[in-house]
Order: C-alpha cells, then sequence, then structure tokens
C-alpha cells in the first residue's frame, strides 16, 4: 500500500492528523512502520525543504540526500532512529533521534560524530571459524571474533564510513540508557537494576530518570552514550 491513513499514523510521526486523510507510506526496510519516517515527510515536515512529493522527487534525483553515506533515490525510504542524514550541497548533517514527546527529531551533528552511528545487537550467529555475526537494529551485519562478549542488548558504535566498530556498550546495571519504545519512550536514564521475568523472556529493568525511577521492558533500552543525543 502506497499511502497510510493519517489518523494511524505511527505517534512518532511529527504531523497533524487532521490536514488531510491520506500520508505517504514508508517502504518497507531495515526499520518497521512503527519505528521509521519517509525521507518524504522528513524532507516536506520536518527540514521544510519541499511542499509537494514531486519536489522531493527532484532533490533526492539530484543525488543531493544520503542516509548512511548512501545515496536515497526513493521518496518512501524508510528513516528510522540513530540514521544520519547528509546533506552535501549545504553541507548539513543531522542524526534521527526521539524527543521527550516521543515524536521524531532531527539533531545537527559535529563533524567529529557525523560518521558515527550507535546500533543495537539484535542477533547473532556462530560462524564457522572464530566468527560471531551480529545482526544489528538498522539491518545492518558485523562480523567479530567469538573472544569478544557481545549479548543481545548491547549497542555497537559503527563508523559508517568504514564499517567498522569503534566501541562497545554493553546493557547492564549501570548503563546510561535511552528509551526508545513503551510509554516512556523519548527520556534518557541509568538502569538501577535488571529483573530477570520467569517463563518468559521479556526480563524488565528499573530506570532512574529525571522524572523519577519506574519499570519498563528491558527490550526498550538502547544503550547509548549522551554525545550521540546532544542537541
Amino acid at each position: 500500500m502506497a499511502h497510510l491513513s493519517r489518523s494511524k499514523a505511527p505517534k512518532n510521526w511529527p504531523i497533524k492528523r487532521k490536514e488531510t486523510k491520506w500520508i505517504v507510506r514508508p517502504s518497507p526496510g531495515a526499520h518497521p512502520l512503527s519505528r521509521s519516517i519517509s525521507i518524504n515527510l522528513i524532507l516536506k515536515k520536518m527540514l521544510k525543504y519541499a511542499d509537494t512529493t514531486r519536489e522531493v522527487r527532484y532533490i533526492i534525483n539530484e543525488k543531493t540526500i544520503s542516509i548512511d553515506k548512501k545515496n536515497v533515490r526513493d521518496p518512501k525510504f524508510a528513516v528510522g532512529f540513530m540514521d544520519i542524514i547528509d546533506i552535501p550541497q549545504t553541507k548539513e548533517s543531522y542524526r534521527v533521534i526521539i524527543n521527550e514527546e516521543g515524536e521524531f527529531e532531527l539533531v545537527p551533528l559535529k563533524k567529529e560524530l557525523d560518521s558515527l552511528k550507535p546500533c543495537k545487537i539484535i542477533g547473532k550467529t556462530i560462524l564457522k571459524g572464530a566468527k560471531i555475526q551480529l545482526n544489528l537494529s538498522d539491518g545492518r551485519n558485523m562480523i567479530a571474533e567469538k573472544g569478544e562478549t557481545y549479548r543481545v542488548g548491547d549497542t555497537l558504535v559503527i563508523d559508517i564510513s568504514k564499517n567498522k566498530i569503534t566501541e562497545h556498550l554493553k546493557l547492564d546495571k549501570g548503563s546510561e540508557v535511552f528509551l526508545s519504545g513503551g510509554k516512556h519512550r523519548g527520556l534518557l536514564g541509568k538502569i538501577v537494576d535488571i529483573i530477570l521475568e520467569k517463563n518468559t523472556i521479556r526480563d524488565r529493568i528499573l530506570v532512574k530518570t529525571k522524572k523519577g525511577e519506574f519499570e519498563t521492558l528491558k527490550e526498550y533500552a538502547f544503550a547509548i552514550d549522551n554525545k550521540f543525543l546532544e542537541k
């Protein structure tokens, strides 16, 4: 389906719900619909570089937009949390984050961070030899040595220009985390405790934030360094 009812669009899209009946639906990609936004909406509603989809097509056909250092040619391309948007002609770079209202927001990037992208490990596979394949939240796969203690839920900071792991942030007690889901989506905090649930894989965590302490699902926690969220 090329379009989506505006009233049923994900709540993290920064749009007016009653403006028109339909809105462009992002193409299937690395990010699911509930956690993505199209480059079309970003250019029209967030950056305000276009008023129509026709104007968006003109911009991207001129190869003036890239996501994670790759040119985008589809106006419906799905952009998600922590993706990096570059606009070479204006020398602008942005990181896609989720603000405290639970909506997508663009944060201008400093030069030293414009190639560094935090990605969450969502799965791993043992390969032949002393290798492990790590499956990341943006659809990327990385190969690591078996001796490293990478766990599902941890965060890897990737230099996307070199496709290289530069940092490993563990999801553990005491870790700084960003909550990317649930009713507390958009808050930054620290894990106080991990609560292992019996007969379920959905463990919970106790998190301390500026709005107090509360429990939430561990799967909502994204281990992160504050520098990647600075505005």
